[in-house]
């Protein structure tokens, strides 16, 4: 995430030199392209800290320090 993001709440996922743009409200892509075992990986990660990254969009726009969230395991 970055601060002064543009609307919709999203997150930026990078996988290898794969790049993309996911809704938090679906988790679905946005824009950008991710192979299907890149894109599932990251659904399932997303889906273990959905909460989190709600928070972390919040902080953003508030310009305070996102909190790190943990890589799947």
């Amino acid at each position: 995430m970055y601060y002064d993001d543009h609307m919709p709440p999203h997150f930026h996922a990078y996988y290898n030199e794969q790049s993309a743009l996911i809704s938090l409200d679906n988790l679905e892509l946005i824009e950008g392209n991710l192979s299907r075992k890149a894109l599932g990986l990251i659904k399932e990660w997303a889906i273990i800290h959905h909460a989190e990254l709600w928070n972390n969009w919040e902080l953003s726009l508030e310009q305070k320090p996102l909190l790190p969230i943990q890589p799947l395991d």
